[in-house]
């Protein structure tokens, strides 16, 4: 079994997968890792709850936007599940995706596992994939596997704590999907102005890469993240998949393995 982790800035999501099945996921707040025993002993935990041995586990592969936890959690790995192996999705894995970044390095490992999960579901398309998370992020990927670049935004949770933390008034408010244009109380206004910036936002450039790259072509529309579903009635998306990331990593390793092989053969 492989057990997949993508660790973002406010959650670690994580998905058991047996094959190419998704068995099940959890989350766990990325600030409250602690210390490798205690993220080791979650782990077990979970999957003990969820009637999986531990030993089972032959494979942990990791996606990672928080380096410091990077050292934590290999650690946890090691000791927790000393028979597994480790992988980590970073620069000069072999992925199948070009990345035609200005320096590819800066790219992001949920970037590049996104990418790898929209190819495998949608070969021979162009995407625009957007993860609205922590950030949300609005990646091009062409129909020849190419990452052409994107736009990271902040996300609308990280939105709506700098309104807080940066006026005398302002308050934190529910993030939900709002009945009407006009906010008629300041809460209402944040609201509005939280979903609506984000819903405009998004159509906007995903109309200018439409232009910009893909003139004249067929572009697929891809969400994913936790965000991802408030949205799901705007026609912005032509599908959502919440477990995207989680697929990418799994790919990210499986494509990886081939590509050893062969340079072995």
């Amino acid at each position: 079994m492989l057990l997949c982790l993508d660790v973002g800035n406010t959650h670690i999501v994580g998905g058991l997968f047996g094959g190419d099945k998704l068995l099940f996921r959890f989350r766990y707040a990325t600030n409250q890792i602690g210390t490798a025993d205690q993220f080791g002993i979650f782990l077990r935990g979970i999957l003990g709850t969820n009637n999986i041995a531990y030993e089972k586990i032959a494979v942990v592969a990791l996606s990672s936007v928080v380096p410091g936890c990077n050292y934590t959690i290999r650690h946890a790995i090691s000791q927790y599940f000393p028979a597994a192996e480790y992988f980590i999705l970073q620069a000069g894995v072999k992925t199948g995706i070009n990345i035609k970044y200005k320096n590819p390095g800066e790219v992001g490992a949920d970037l590049i596992a996104g990418a790898i999960g929209g190819v495998e579901a949608f070969p021979d398309k162009n995407l625009v994939i957007i993860d609205l998370g922590t950030a949300t992020t609005l990646a091009a990927v062409s129909r020849k596997r190419d990452f052409l670049g994107g736009v990271i935004m902040p996300g609308m949770r990280l939105a709506m704590e700098s309104l807080k933390s940066n006026t005398a008034k302002l308050m934190e408010v529910d993030i939900e999907v709002p009945e009407t244009y006009l906010g008629q109380s300041t809460r209402e206004c944040i609201q509005r102005g939280l979903y609506f910036g984000h819903l405009g936002a998004m159509r906007e450039i995903i109309a200018g890469y439409r232009k910009e790259l893909f003139a004249g072509e067929d572009v697929t529309v891809v969400g994913t993240g936790g965000f991802s579903q408030l949205f799901r009635d705007e026609k912005v998306f032509d599908i959502i998949l919440p477990d995207l990331v989680l697929q990418g990593v799994r790919l990210a390793y499986v494509n990886s393995k081939a590509a050893q092989a062969r340079q072995q053969a």
